[in-house]
């Protein structure tokens, strides 16, 4: 058994995966000084009003937001919490519109690699009387996602393809596969080398000892360190012979060798050494790497055009708290993508979510904060003309531009709250667009 102070540590670590993103404090209040006129009026010029976030309320106002996107084949939209409505919804709105209007057909969520493919067998098939509320409860049961706004987005997805079957879209879940990988990606790796290479059967049987099933990452997560450096390797390995069998080819190669690369991926993750700092950084770093592979990998094999829902501090190019996400998937997209790769950063001036008092277990609550404090990003954003807006930063004043330069206190909200963590972000340095909500509210869990 592990110790409270690693079982703490391994709280911390998981947190990002079993409920995505770590949490942070509400942002500290700094000298009305702080805040300049300046910024403001340069953002004016820049800000486009943003009428609702409701999907189904019409498409005039986000036209400029269809400029800005171009012909970027992925857009990272960002939360600033893991629990408002309004977040949720937004993206819901922003998905229809870049579907109908830009040609999108892939929504992407940080949520496990076998997760999606549930979820997305749903859009495509169906799942006999059962309705989205009950997919995307039984599937994200737990996470910041179990919630109405997000049936309501799976329903839409299903009835788009029911009345549009030439031109289906898709979910993806993009993370490691913790807490759990479904047996059906073991079953596709199985029965992939049964069929095309059945002399393998036995190593790959042997390899798999140990490693399937994987139901509870938080109780794997017990087991002695070299145990799980060791079947790290073991998995390592699997994915290695799936590799060798590239010659024996089929249409779903890639998917197979994709599935075995999520096994590999999620022991990897979680052969982190739970006492040392610098191991759960760097597993922190991995996943976001992974996030972006995965991404990557799905838009070059479909051709399609990728919204990439995530927190804040994954979707943008820097964190809020760069000692925990030293390097996030917008960054290693911008990386791989380059101008493909869009960013789309989201911040609010008061309201409430939900989150947890834990890292792990608890129950998810409503906090409410606001308004924000002088010197925080918020303080001034709000003070722009509109209530409600968006702006494309790259296009932003010299005034403006000097401003979302510097590093300065933000709301960050993940799946935990309060913490003891400081939050501060460059809104220019971290994104290039921005939306501001000027206040938001509790999502609807169902």
């Amino acid at each position: 058994m592990i110790g409270n102070g690693k079982r703490r540590a391994a709280a911390l670590a998981l947190a990002a995966t079993l409920t995505p993103t770590a949490a942070a404090q509400a942002a500290p209040v700094a000298p009305a000084s702080a805040v300049a006129s300046d910024p403001v009026r340069a953002l004016d010029r820049i800000a486009h009003p943003l009428r609702s976030a409701e999907p189904g309320t019409g498409t005039a106002d986000l036209r400029a937001l269809g400029v800005m996107v171009g012909d970027a084949k992925v857009v990272g939209v960002g939360e600033a919490t893991h629990g408002s409505h309004e977040f949720f919804a937004l993206k819901d709105r922003v998905f229809r519109y870049l579907v109908e209007r830009k040609g999108f057909t892939t929504f992407a969520l940080e949520i496990s690699w076998s997760a999606g493919l549930r979820i997305d067998d749903y859009l495509q098939r169906g799942d006999g009387d059962r309705t989205a509320r009950q997919v995307v409860h039984e599937v994200m049961a737990g996470s910041p996602w179990d919630r109405e706004e997000f049936a309501t987005l799976i329903q839409w997805m299903r009835d788009h393809n029911l009345q549009h079957p030439d031109r289906p879209v898709h979910f993806l879940g993009d993370d490691i596969g913790a807490p759990r990988i479904d047996e059906p990606v073991f079953d596709s790796v199985t029965d992939y080398v049964r069929r095309t290479r059945p002399e393998s059967m036995p190593r790959l049987n042997e390899l798999l000892t140990g490693l399937r099933p994987l139901d509870d990452a938080i109780a794997y997560l017990e087991r002695p360190l070299a145990q799980r450096q060791q079947n790290a390797a073991k998995a390592k390995q699997v994915l290695d012979l799936v590799r060798g069998q590239r010659s024996a080819g089929g249409e779903d190669f890639e998917f197979v060798l994709q599935n075995a690369r999520n096994i590999a991926q999620t022991y990897t993750f979680l052969s982190a050494d739970l006492g040392d700092q610098a191991s759960l950084t760097a597993m922190q770093r991995y996943r976001d790497q992974v996030m972006a592979e995965t991404t990557a990998w799905w838009q070059r094999r479909t051709g399609g055009k990728v919204l990439l829902s995530a927190h804040n501090d994954h979707a943008g190019y820097a964190a809020s708290d760069p000692t925990l996400y030293p390097k996030t998937q917008g960054s290693f997209l911008r990386d791989t993508l380059g101008v493909d790769y869009l960013a789309i950063g989201t911040t609010f001036e008061r309201g409430s979510f939900l989150s947890k008092d834990q890292a792990l277990g608890g129950e998810w609550k409503k906090f409410t904060v606001g308004p924000a404090g002088p010197g925080t990003n918020e303080c001034t954003l709000d003070q722009v003309r509109y209530r409600d807006y968006y702006a494309d930063l790259r296009k932003a004043p010299a005034a403006a531009r000097s401003w979302l330069g510097l590093s300065r206190p933000t709301y960050s909200v993940g799946t935990q709250y309060p913490n003891d963590r400081t939050t501060e972000v460059a809104i220019g340095v971290a994104y290039d667009v921005l939306v501001h909500l000027h206040t938001v509210r509790e999502a609807k869990e169902l």
